[in-house]
């Protein structure tokens, strides 16, 4: 069994031991309060709760490569919608997003040119037209035949650069 890399993490925590002095949340529950999820991207320019007004608590974040709808983000909101809160979804990619500037082929031709390794066995889920892929990912949701009933489910796109959210039509 290996150790913990105590050195690459030390940053992150002693940046812990200080959160833990004022630590205000153990007072919360699983259950979103505000019964939000927002399915995003594990782009670090999002802050997820921030850009619609919320705090540690409210909302239930998702967050992958290019905020795409997958069996396991599907898998998740049905256990949130059914046990944890959850009654409105807002899907939200953002602009600037690296799977949107490129496709699937390339992703793999840069990994396997710079670091060696043949990843053609995943799926990135690029896209070429953020807006088709949002509305896909919308109606994905909302025809899911396991999610909770009454559940609302909107896609807007997050703009890094400005910080908007323009909701989409889908």
């Amino acid at each position: 069994m290996s150790t913990f890399p105590y050195d690459e993490f030390s940053d992150a925590l002693a940046a812990n031991d200080e959160y833990i002095k004022t630590f205000k949340y153990s007072g919360l529950t699983g259950v979103a309060q505000r019964g939000l999820a927002i399915v995003t991207c594990m782009d670090s320019r999002i802050n997820p709760l921030s850009v619609v007004g919320m705090k540690s608590g409210d909302a239930k974040i998702l967050r992958n490569a290019g905020a795409r709808v997958t069996d396991d983000v599907l898998r998740t909101l049905v256990l949130a919608t059914y046990l944890l809160g959850v009654k409105r979804i807002l899907i939200m990619p953002h602009t600037n997003c690296r799977m949107a500037q490129v496709d699937e082929a390339e992703i793999h031709r840069e990994i396997d040119s710079k670091y060696g390794i043949d990843t053609s066995e995943l799926e990135f889920k690029t896209v070429a037209d953020q807006y088709a892929a949002l509305k896909e990912d919308v109606q994905m949701v909302r025809s899911y035949r396991l999610l909770n009933t009454g559940v609302s489910v909107g896609g807007a796109i997050y703009d890094v650069a400005t910080g908007k959210i323009t909701p989409v039509e889908c």
